[in-house]
């Protein structure tokens, strides 16, 4: 309870490496451990991803193909729990930390130690700006039948959520035994959400944490919509979101009212993905696969050969 070490996970596939290096030297003094899992992609450079990981003194597990982020971090989560570490931390490759990141988290997890138990919380979440839109996302929680958008009313606010991003986002090694690993079967999208509820349906609170900052980019170039800036990914990444939906939606215990919430906006990206992207019948043929997949039960990772 009172270990305020840190081990990090980095997960990397096919990373920018001086983006990735950026973020290691961002985090490197503070976290005990750096654990970099690298998913497989042939055009990776490894000499040089080893030149940088032999420069910080960290560890690299190396998958030999590449099994998704969830493996990656569950890979990531095993090292880490053969370390005397009090918590574990979760960036993406392109991740961009401010150097108060990890202090500011660990005060959080601290603070409310103090105001509701360490053993209740679960899952704190960093604040993070995207340089391509207008204002920082808030974080989010559900309400009875509304998305209930949560800014942040001061700099040091901690705010209570649903669940949060991985990236920047920190657990105590004890949370981790309550909630237990990622779902594998996901593969990529809805895992940290996934989590997030699940931590809740434990019986642990999670919190956005408005003083940790980063940088941090959510699909590829947005879309402008109106006043909002909506984030757009390739069709096969649209594929995993409406399948991981559909799974979610058939397990008992995701609370109903975040099923129709999120079945509401499913349905709305639909429509946006349909007609407002570059090759839309290929976005479409994608996220109507995906839906058919979650009906069935289809998981894992989607075979395109």
């Amino acid at each position: 309870m009172n270990n305020q070490s840190v081990a990090t996970i980095i997960v990397t596939f096919n990373p920018n490496l001086d983006v990735l290096e950026n973020l290691i030297r961002n985090i490197y003094k503070k976290s005990e451990k750096i654990i970099v899992v690298d998913n497989f992609y042939k055009d990776t450079s490894y000499s040089d991803l080893e030149s940088i990981v032999k420069k910080y003194s960290i560890i690299l597990e190396k998958l030999d193909k590449n099994y998704g982020i969830a493996k990656a971090q569950n890979v990531g989560l095993n090292i880490s729990s053969k370390f005397d570490v009090g918590y574990v931390l979760f960036f993406d490759q392109d991740s961009s930390p401010d150097q108060h990141l990890i202090e500011n988290l660990l005060k959080a997890h601290q603070k409310l130690s103090l105001d509701i138990g360490f053993d209740k919380i679960g899952i704190l979440g960093a604040r993070y700006l995207d340089s391509r839109q207008n204002n920082p996302p808030p974080f989010i929680k559900f309400g009875f039948l509304t998305l209930e958008r949560c800014n942040c009313e001061s700099f040091d606010s901690i705010v209570e959520v649903d669940y949060v991003i991985s990236s920047g986002s920190l657990v105590s090694m004890f949370g981790v035994n309550i909630i237990g690993g990622m779902r594998e079967d996901l593969f990529i999208d809805y895992v940290d959400i996934e989590w997030g509820l699940r931590a809740r349906n434990k019986g642990l609170l999670n919190f956005g944490v408005c003083s940790a900052l980063m940088e941090h980019s959510l699909g590829d170039n947005p879309i402008k919509f109106g006043r909002k800036f909506i984030p757009i990914h390739s069709p096969l990444r649209h594929y995993y979101h409406f399948r991981n939906a559909i799974l979610l939606y058939k397990e008992s215990w995701v609370p109903v009212n975040w099923k129709f919430i999120d079945a509401y906006r499913l349905v709305l990206k639909f429509v946006f993905y349909s007609l407002f992207t570059k090759n839309p019948l290929s976005h479409s043929y994608k996220m109507i696969l995906g839906i058919y997949h979650g009906i069935i039960g289809k998981s894992g990772q989607l075979n395109e050969d």
